[in-house]
């Protein structure tokens, strides 16, 4: 754990949605979060109605919804009036083609306009929506389509070409493919059934409880696990998103994450249009000369990424921003893996203010514990559970689960189930759903601890904590220490079988720029993490590697540096970006 600890300035959390996050859990009622959306007659909730129709009904039509930026450069604006519109026309396509409510329609796009109204469409009609990675390959995309019974699926011409033509034979289910541009045997080019549709529409009565949201996830080994979330998902967007997030109307916003992952869907979508904000939207991949241009320019107030491109902007160098400010920007969050202290504590020395790090899973819809506007950042830490979350640390035995109270106990991260964008199914798969819940809890599989303040802490996934002569080990904390050192770019750390100690820590390292692979630099990380971590924690193992098998979302998978340490089956790789060695 860092002993550093960044205090709030009483002004700036007296300017936060939260000004006090003591009196928010106590006063914080789900109910009330309820009551504040527009909802539908008879009780109804969409979570498109809420995120187009009720904005412009409070007078927001004519605000910026969407501002896009193709990948040379060009801008184009959305309204909300506008979004409504685009959104409708594709709601009336779907009806024209037979859709129904329930039916699934998939997404395979990168980051543009289309994607953008298919998902709004697709939740007005009430069908449900899965979007999809454009950067998988055709086995994983044939396993979610499989899954889910695709009924529909967006794509472009060239993803169709390269990942869909192939295995279309094998997908019975799937009736219609609409591309956005182009033209292909067999799919319906979408731009003339755009043009022809009305672009008013009467918003399915969908129920809080019924399906709106499909988002897959990979496990260890076997085919990835389809979580399957309901229209009522959007009370917890709205509220996680102006409590965690500090969004407000009126503000510029960027989340980075690409709208395949839950991310990019629950927070660079369904929230921000909520809230009521203008999200920026960049075609483009990571550039961090573009980046910082980005937040510049467009005066990005709050801004939502990834610890990957946190650590690959460091790596970079501050001196790229060159005379660059960003004047408006108040808040900057970060999720997908543990953010190491070194970048928390970078965003303070070069943007003014630390990355607040949050956690949450696919499983549940929305952010649990976070880092709060209002609250002092320890570098390192996940924060406090949101108000109307419950969180514990918990030991798992056949008797049951208990709850640890001990500051420091390491446990299994548990939830209270209950909170509303929590999943409702791993799709045809009941008894892998079940095991999640047990005596009351929801079980994450992730390890944490508390300390005596009420901050949480990862110390790692349940299968990579490492057990190394009576202690436990969290790969992440290895991970930070090393990660301090100027040379480290990106580190993955494991535990390997000892005969002596039960297990050992070895640690993979990818290095900055400048420096190079050898005995000495090893020595020097591994006398480094020593003086950290102690000679119990530290690694006993440094393995160079010019890069770390990744998933697209950035997360470093480790079971997936251990297979291959241990000659271990590799299990389900669909989410693997890097195939380094």
């Amino acid at each position: 754990m860092s002993d550093t600890t960044l205090r709030k300035e009483p002004a700036a959390a007296r300017a936060a949605n939260m000004p006090d996050y003591r009196e928010a859990v106590a006063e914080f009622s789900w109910q009330a979060e309820r009551d504040a959306l527009a909802g539908l007659s008879d009780g109804g909730l969409n979570i498109a109605h809420e995120a187009l129709d009720a904005r412009i009904a409070a007078g927001l039509g004519d605000v910026p919804a969407l501002r896009w930026f193709g990948r040379d450069g060009t801008e184009i604006i959305f309204t909300y009036a506008a979004l409504s519109r685009e959104a409708n026309r594709f709601a009336n396509v779907l009806a024209s083609l037979g859709v129904r409510p329930g039916d699934t329609v998939y997404s395979l796009l990168g980051r543009v306009p289309g994607l953008y109204f298919a998902a709004l469409g697709t939740l007005k009609s009430g069908a449900v929506f899965c979007p999809m990675f454009s950067a998988f390959g055709p086995e994983p995309v044939q396993a979610r389509m499989e899954i889910g019974s695709a009924r529909v699926l967006v794509t472009s011409a060239a993803l169709y070409r390269r990942k869909v033509r192939g295995i279309r034979g094998r997908l019975p289910d799937l009736a219609h493919v609409l591309l956005v541009d182009g033209e292909e045997e067999g799919c319906t080019a979408l731009a003339p059934l755009m043009a022809a549709a009305g672009d008013t529409f009467r918003t399915a009565p969908t129920r809080p409880e019924d399906p709106a949201l499909l988002h897959f996830t990979s496990g260890t080994t076997g085919r990835p696990k389809g979580a399957l979330h309901v229209h009522e998902a959007v009370v917890a967007h709205r509220a996680t998103a102006r409590l965690a997030l500090d969004l407000r109307p009126g503000d510029l916003y960027w989340c980075t994450a690409d709208p395949g992952w839950v991310t990019g869907t629950s927070y660079g979508i369904i929230a921000p249009l909520v809230i009521g904000v203008t999200m920026i939207v960049d075609e483009a991949e990571f550039d961090p000369d573009r980046w910082y241009d980005m937040l510049a320019r467009e005066e990005v107030t709050v801004w939502y990424t990834a610890p990957t491109a946190i650590r690959m902007l460091m790596r970079a160098g501050a001196e790229l921003i060159g005379k660059r400010r960003f004047p408006k920007l108040r808040f900057m969050a970060s999720v997908g893996e543990p953010l190491n202290p070194e970048a928390v504590l970078w965003g303070q020395e070069v943007f003014g203010m630390p990355f607040h790090d949050n956690w949450w899973q696919t499983e549940t819809g929305g952010i649990m514990i976070a880092n709060y506007a209002s609250m002092d950042v320890k570098p390192g830490s996940m924060g406090k559970p949101l108000p109307g979350i419950e969180a514990g640390i918990v030991a798992v035995t056949e008797a049951g689960v208990k709850e640890l109270t001990k500051p420091q106990a390491i446990g299994e991260l548990a939830l209270r189930p209950g909170w509303p964008s929590m999943m409702r199914a791993y799709l045809h798969e009941a008894a892998r759903y079940q095991k999640c819940f047990r005596d009351g809890w929801y079980l994450s599989g992730d390890l944490a601890m508390r300390d005596s303040d009420g901050y949480y802490w990862f110390v790692g996934r349940g299968d990579d904590v490492i057990k190394s002569a009576g202690h436990l080990i969290g790969p992440f904390e290895v991970e930070s220490a090393l990660i301090e050192h100027d040379a480290v770019a990106e580190v993955g750390v494991i535990g390997i079988p000892d005969e002596t100690a039960g297990e050992i820590v070895k640690a993979y390292v990818a290095l900055n720029k400048g420096y190079e692979p050898n005995e000495e630099l090893e020595r020097e990380l591994l006398g480094h993490a020593r003086k950290r971590l102690g000679p119990a924690v530290a690694p006993k193992a440094i393995v160079f590697r010019q890069n770390l098998p990744k998933t697209r979302s950035g997360k470093i998978m480790r079971r997936l540096l251990k297979a291959r340490e241990l000659g271990l089956p590799e299990g389900d790789i669909s989410t693997l970006e890097s195939d380094e060695k």
